[in-house]
């Protein structure tokens, strides 16, 4: 081909990274009362593709790759998209290999609409009157979308007595800190009968969810899946919508809270002592055990939805979505007689491994094939247990019946399984193990921070005076409390912030940033009240390499030698084990204002948070316009002049 020609070729490809045009068709709106994903008119395109499984009318389309191909089948879903004209096609295909932080490709424009309300809902038989729900759903509806693709969602909230935002969980925001959804950071909550919409790149592909992250809405039912249709790095015949894993509570989230306050004011405080969850729903349902002659609340068998299942093929091989959208539970989940071969963890693809059973703690994702081929015993009707057992330790459940769906062979056959797990399964509340958990896209960490990790060493424990009445969770030594009306990121020329946004500059343009955090006692650090717990840490706005994660003591001296930087484990959520330290590191290339925070609603709330400032004088340049954000913020003052707030969290 020649040097000139070699030239060519490589302008064609980086053209082809281009983002796409808004001319393209946008996907049509969502109606309020609907949780079903409306059929999208497909635009004129030289490459489409149909995901297996995905709602109907949905494909997945590039018009600006014109000669590509669709490459993505039941024995190649390691592949994406590829250009049969290229003189070297390894190099010119999308694949389980790109590195998706750099490339994705050039998809279209798709619009979604949701609204926030207040419902009394009953998920697991038993009316929860004070319910909150997306487009009158609980779970809300799918948001799908494809690998590359420009996303927009309007969130419109009528709820009465809260504002509310939404959070695109994992979704890394690059160059769009100001669609991260939290309030008292990136925006004011959206007001009564106010709009926000939200814009962001699916830069990334895989699953996770939506959530609210405005004071404790979330628990009461303000949650739902997000999909982002690409490539797999194990095949599958046919994939299930996402599937989401929760603790449920009949009481406002609120009003539990004040448990959570109370044990925590007690001296000593009472660790793991919070308020207790009643059941388990899976994606949207459960049976609880209640006498409808006895309680006005709990509903009779005819009123009620019945248990998640889903019938298996044999020989089929199934993937799954698996979400943990719990308040304070984390769970093992299994199916009777089966396998689960996993191929990612959050966002991140994965060498698949093999195991019976997996640790989800809340926040996390998984991605498991299960083969339709049961183990002996096999059942003679054909029907198995989906189990999801709390985690001992992590999880304080009223009715925790582990078995929560069913697998059937026979469809006719709607009897409840007889089938028994192994009895090999491991309940510890503990991360699947690092060696198993290997990204497909390698990253070499530079065992050299670029930060001062003495300075960014924290711990997770409770602070021994009361901030705003009461003895609070904290990782910096003061607790995390936000002003919604005052968020950080319209504050950028700021030197200093009020101490209780507990905000930590990061001002560095290369290399990775170092973050240790701690369950126990260290040594010069500021005195706290041990509370031992394990905590599932969430970063936003990166997926962070896990470079080191125990059970030991953390010595800021020597642990560094149990610090892996040869393609370590790479996602964005983590357990902190009990009483034991957790060691991240992320690339500071997405300037932004991004929180850390234990993903157990009640910790979250009382203030166990921080707030990385990314490249301060980078953020306002790279970033969308603050008009919209500025618009909501005078809303929520308005809306605020008349209405009274007791806050009694953080915020978030």
């Amino acid at each position: 081909m020649g040097f000139f020609g070699s030239c060519a070729e490589a302008l064609l490809r980086l053209l082809a990274f281009t983002p796409s045009s808004d001319r393209y068709t946008s996907q049509q709106p969502l109606d309020l009362s609907d949780i079903t994903v409306p059929q999208q008119p497909v635009p004129s395109s030289d490459v489409s593709v149909q995901p297996d499984t995905a709602s109907p009318g949905f494909t997945c389309d590039y018009p600006t790759l014109t000669g590509w191909e669709n490459c993505n089948g039941p024995n190649s879903r390691d592949c994406w998209l590829r250009d049969p004209t290229s003189k070297q096609p390894v190099f010119s295909q999308y694949d389980i290999n790109t590195d998706y932080e750099t490339f994705s490709p050039p998809g279209i424009h798709r619009e979604y609409w949701l609204n926030v309300s207040a419902q009394t809902i009953s998920p697991d038989g038993y009316l929860k009157p004070e319910g909150k729900v997306l487009n009158n759903s609980y779970p809300g509806p799918l948001i799908e979308a494809c690998w590359g693709d420009n996303i927009t969602i309007h969130v419109t909230n009528y709820l009465d007595t809260n504002g509310t935002t939404i959070h695109w969980h994992g979704i890394r925001q690059y160059h769009s800190n100001e669609a991260d959804g939290v309030n008292g950071v990136t925006q004011c909550p959206i007001a009564n009968e106010d709009t926000y919409t939200y814009n962001f790149q699916a830069l990334q592909y895989g699953h996770s969810w939506y959530h609210s992250h405005y004071s404790l809405q979330y628990p009461d039912g303000v949650a739902g899946p997000l999909l982002i249709h690409g490539p797999s790095s194990s095949d599958w015949d046919e994939a299930w919508t996402p599937i989401l894993i929760s603790d449920w509570s009949h009481n406002s989230a609120f009003a539990d809270f004040q448990i959570e306050l109370g044990n925590n004011s007690t001296n000593p405080p009472i660790p793991g002592k919070g308020p207790q969850m009643q059941s388990v729903v899976l994606n949207g349902t459960g049976n609880y055990t209640c006498d409808p002659s006895a309680d006005s609340r709990c509903l009779p068998a005819a009123e009620r939805k019945p248990l998640f299942s889903k019938v298996f093929q044999k020989g089929k091989r199934y993937l799954l979505r698996l979400i943990n959208s719990s308040t304070e539970s984390s769970f093992v989940f299994s199916i009777d007689n089966h396998l689960l071969d996993v191929v990612s963890t959050d966002f991140v693809p994965v060498h698949n491994y093999t195991t019976e059973s997996i640790h989800i703690g809340i926040g996390q994702r998984y991605s498991v094939i299960v083969e339709a081929n049961p183990s002996a015993p096999v059942q003679a009707d054909g029907n198995y247990w989906i189990r999801t057992q709390v985690s001992v330790g992590c999880g304080n459940i009223l009715q925790n019946a582990s078995t929560t769906g069913i697998i059937r062979y026979d469809p006719t056959n709607t009897n409840n399984p007889t089938s028994t797990n192994s009895g090999n399964l491991s309940t510890a509340c503990a991360d699947e193990p690092i060696g198993n958990l290997v990204p497909v896209v390698p990253w070499a960490v530079d065992s050299h921070a670029v930060n001062n990790v003495l300075e960014d060493t924290f711990e997770a424990d409770i602070r021994t005076d009361p901030t705003h009445g009461y003895l609070r969770w904290d990782l910096t030594d003061t607790p995390l409390w936000l002003d919604f009306s005052n968020p950080t990121i319209l504050n950028l020329e700021n030197t200093t912030f009020n101490p209780e946004y507990a905000v930590v500059p990061e001002n560095f343009d290369q290399g990775f940033v170092y973050l240790v955090i701690t369950g126990q006692k260290l040594a010069n650090f500021p005195v706290k009240v041990d509370a031992p717990a394990a905590h599932p840490i969430h970063l936003h706005g990166h997926d962070f390499v896990v470079l080191a994660q125990s059970t030991d003591t953390y010595n800021v001296n020597t642990s560094i030698s149990t610090f892996n930087f040869n393609n370590p484990p790479r996602r964005d959520v983590a357990l902190l084990p009990r009483e034991g330290y957790l060691a991240i590191a992320f690339r500071p290339d997405n300037p932004g204002v991004w929180l850390v925070h234990c993903h157990i609603a009640w910790h979250a709330s009382s203030g166990l948070a921080l707030q990385i400032l990314e490249r301060q004088n980078d953020i306002e340049a790279t970033i969308g316009s603050l008009e919209a954000t500025n618009d909501t913020c005078k809303g929520w003052k308005t809306w605020k002049a008349g209405h009274t707030i007791d806050q009694d969290d953080s915020g978030i």
